[in-house]
């Protein structure tokens, strides 16, 4: 490492210590951190992190070193933000969506509108949920989403629509995804047993 120093890292690290680089982003910064991630790697190193760099997907994170093994390919702003149930729903979903896009070959990014977002919680929500408030809880968790960087504002048009980033990947990995439906089995017999509940409580 004595060909760089410090100082001279501080560009590259400084941005991986506060989330996830994309090559999209800051093309140029990611072209320095490709050239020099054995530089950058043993300088995290000290610190108790380890460098993460997928240059197919174009994106790289830190993790800490003794994170558990399960965790392994988890970026470190995921233990710095606890998530909300349903934003991990969500983000799930969104994982699941961008497998079904790459296993249909597809080119280019996979874009979603609000509506499309909507449309995947609403098997997720008990029967009868309100409209106008099921788009606000989407909004909501979109910009929470939008805030982490797994989704991005996808042009100016009167529709929202977002790009799902591939930087999702590393944040569910297809170790999880393998037994997704299963999770989401649970999740909807969990969900219709409170539908149940609160519809025996209005009875009652």
């Amino acid at each position: 490492m004595s060909a760089h120093r410090p100082h001279a890292l501080s560009p590259l690290v400084v941005p991986l210590l506060k989330g996830v680089l994309c090559r999209e982003d800051s093309p140029s910064a990611w072209q320095a951190l490709v050239s020099q991630q054995a530089a950058v790697r043993d300088y995290v190193a000290v610190l108790g992190l380890a460098l993460v760099v997928d240059e197919d997907d174009g994106f790289a994170f830190l993790r800490v070193l003794s994170a558990p093994a399960a965790d392994a390919t988890a970026p470190s702003l995921i233990a710095r933000r606890p998530l909300s149930y349903a934003v991990s729903l969500t983000l799930a979903l969104l994982r699941k969506a961008l497998a079904e896009f790459d296993a249909a070959g597809l080119d280019g990014p996979l874009i979603l509108t609000r509506e499309d977002i909507a449309e995947l919680l609403r098997t997720f929500l008990p029967s009868g949920s309100n409209e106008a408030k099921l788009i606000d809880m989407v909004d909501s968790h979109v910009g929470k989403i939008v805030e982490l960087g797994f989704l991005r504002r996808a042009g100016q048009t009167e529709t929202p629509s977002y790009e799902v980033r591939r930087v999702l990947k590393a944040f569910i990995d297809t170790q999880w995804l393998a037994d997704f439906d299963a999770r989401l089995a649970t999740y909807q017999t969990q969900l219709r047993g409170t539908s149940t509940e609160r519809t025996r409580g209005v009875d009652g």
